[in-house]
């Protein structure tokens, strides 16, 4: 679960590993304008100036930032401080370290049951059998939608995330249309919680309290409309390029297999790595500049967290995947007060999936043949078809 949405306007053709993509922007146009079908503005690549954008929203505001679909600021990703922080209070503690680790007992039974289902074929693409369910179901069952409709909700998704339509005219329209079929499947298990509570998200919404005031059903909609998205997606898109980076680098593969202990610290530098949430989009609320370069109020702000989190300006060996740093600030869950509320849920699922996965699957490569194809914005492997030996 994160509090921050992905950027699919930065212009970048990260179809492949974006690393070089990334250097040529941070050595000839860090701060670069964007004139693109899907978004006008400027595009942020260096860390220090990313930083600054997310850890300065009075500047660089998140409400009216997105769109995705929905009809009113999304809770509490377009709630600009002070009104943030209430929300904050309420949502920060269903993520809490105490509460993630009530569900890694279930989490690690529900990875063995989707590993069951493919170990014995010697090979599965790992995208479908692993990476998308394992997040999706997880996500469903704590905010109390069905998990046998997973299949229709991550259709859903893709449509607001990943539109298919012929142009951005188009596109729009998809995203507004998947939109209101998201808010009506949020409406439907509103009401129904309004009947009779249960023990998940929405009922603890339903009877949450901000500043001595009750959650409007708006309001619970509005929380729901970004978890639906986020909760069904930026997981996906980290265990993808993980085991993506895994099934072509043995070595880094066969030490997380004879040293499980080492997972930890392989989940940060692969986030760091990886970036699967490759950027988010600030609004300018003034005049102002980032490294000499003037950016107008109004302008739509593309902030490159993939760029940020390899910058050799401010990391050591940048461009080495070590899983023995010692230090690493990475910023793939964002930064600022809108950095992921979500990522101690999302650690611990990696872990989980990583652990589990090499205790069960201790070698594998990718299918002879097949080269993984990441999608823009969340970084998505959808073709991720492993091979191991029984």
């Amino acid at each position: 679960m994160t509090d921050e949405m992905p950027d699919t306007a930065t212009g970048l053709d990260i179809s492949g590993p974006p690393q070089e993509m990334y250097k040529l922007l941070r050595d000839h146009m860090p701060v670069m304008p964007i004139d693109h079908e899907m978004m006008q503005g400027t595009s942020v690549a260096l860390h220090d100036d990313v930083v600054f954008v997310l850890q300065h929203p009075e500047i660089f505001s998140s409400d009216g930032a997105a769109e995705i679909g929905q009809v009113r600021p999304l809770i509490p990703l377009e709630i600009d401080p002070p009104g943030h922080s209430k929300y904050r209070k309420l949502l920060d503690p269903l993520f809490a370290p105490r509460r993630v680790a009530d569900l890694e007992s279930s989490t690690r039974e529900l990875v063995n049951q989707l590993i069951d289902a493919v170990i014995d074929d010697g090979a599965c693409n790992f995208h479908e059998a692993i990476g998308e369910p394992l997040p999706s179901q997880v996500f469903l069952t704590m905010f109390g939608l069905p998990v046998e409709r997973t299949a229709e909700f991550v259709a859903l998704k893709d449509g607001i995330i990943r539109p298919d339509g012929t142009d951005v005219d188009d596109e729009a329209r998809l995203r507004e249309e998947t939109g209101q079929k998201i808010y009506s499947v949020l409406q439907e298990a509103i009401d129904e919680r309004l009947e009779e509570r249960r023990d998940d998200f929405i009922s603890q919404f339903l009877d949450a309290e901000v500043d001595g005031h009750r959650l409007t059903t708006d309001d619970v909609l509005d929380i729901g409309f970004l978890f639906f998205l986020a909760g069904l997606d930026t997981v996906t898109a980290s265990l993808d390029c993980m085991l993506a980076h895994l099934a072509q680098n043995p070595d880094d593969q066969r030490r997380l297999s004879e040293n499980p202990s080492d997972i930890p610290a392989a989940v940060e530098e692969l986030l760091r790595w990886e970036t699967p949430v490759s950027g988010v989009i600030r609004v300018a609320v003034q005049d102002t500049e980032l490294s000499g370069c003037p950016i107008a109020k109004g302008d739509k702000v593309a902030v490159n967290l993939g760029s940020a989190n390899t910058d050799e300006r401010f990391w050591d060996d940048a461009d080495t995947v070590d899983f023995d740093r010692e230090v690493n600030k990475h910023i793939a869950f964002g930064g600022g007060v809108h950095r992921c509320l979500g990522s101690h849920l999302a650690r611990m699922e990696l872990r989980v999936c990583l652990e589990e996965w090499h205790r069960r699957v201790p070698s594998y490569q990718l299918k002879p043949g097949t080269t993984p194809q990441y999608t823009m914005g969340l970084r998505n492997v959808d073709n991720l078809e492993l091979v191991w030996e029984n």
